[in-house]
């Protein structure tokens, strides 16, 4: 069953794959593994498994059933390009968003190296926006993946931010969002790695949306840089107010 998400940049999230496996720094504290765990322990069957990557066949159509335009977050407790989803099921979930045109799709990965290998060989539809998580400089080399394909919006999640980001080269991107770790045991996040990157977006002409301070009050902490809010975004297909909660 989809549920209304509390990201900031998305209305929904749809979970065709659920659980994961850590494979960098930015895994260490997940909060989508603490919500497996728990869901597991209330009996939820969809979580009968746990965080072990599981894949949900039975609500791969579900966004054909949404009459409202949507902007959906694709697979918030998993990675769509984990290397234990099938390439047959990978491809359903893209005919699926390919047909759910009317809605916006937002992938997000850790793995890039997977995504460089299978990008030429998605049909990309016009309503994905694809993108890769980049907590610290040692991972920037996932935005050079990432221009592999051919996605129609190419993002950065910068969260949780763990160190300086530098000398981005942003050819190709078209949004970033940046945000600090929340929950038990948040690693502190700079004001001054924020503010090179929002340097780097204005200087390259790039969307700067600033998600979170984070810590482990992020309610009480906020997400006003400076005292304003930056939540920039790419252009919507329709007008911005079609873009509601009503599924």
């Amino acid at each position: 069953m989809t549920r209304y998400s509390e990201i900031q940049y998305t209305h929904a999230s749809w979970n065709p794959v659920t659980g994961c496996s850590r494979v960098s720094e930015g895994c260490k504290h997940c909060y989508a593994e603490r919500m497996a765990k728990r869901l597991q322990g209330m009996g939820v069957a969809k979580y009968r498994n746990g965080f072990q990557v599981t894949v949900h066949p039975e609500v791969l159509e579900e966004p054909l059933r949404w009459r409202k335009p949507t902007l959906v977050f694709v697979n918030s407790m998993s990675d769509l390009f984990h290397e234990k989803i099938p390439v047959r099921f990978f491809r359903q979930v893209f005919d699926v968003m390919r047909r759910a045109d009317r809605h916006v799709f937002q992938v997000l990965t850790k793995r890039s190296k997977r995504l460089a290998r299978l990008a030429p060989r998605i049909d990309w539809p016009p309503n994905v926006w694809m993108g890769v998580t980049v907590e610290s400089a040692r991972f920037a080399y996932r935005i050079d993946h990432l221009r592999e394909a051919s996605a129609a919006i190419k993002w950065l999640s910068i969260e949780p931010l763990l160190g300086p980001v530098p000398g981005m080269d942003l050819t190709g991107i078209d949004w970033i969002v940046v945000g600090g770790e929340s929950g038990p045991g948040a690693r502190p996040m700079q004001k001054a790695w924020v503010l090179d990157i929002r340097r780097q977006c204005r200087e390259q002409n790039v969307h700067f949306f600033f998600k979170q301070w984070g810590g482990v009050n992020k309610k009480k902490n906020g997400r006003r840089l400076n005292g304003r809010i930056y939540d920039a975004m790419p252009p919507l297909p329709e007008p911005d107010r079609q873009f509601g909660l009503t599924l």
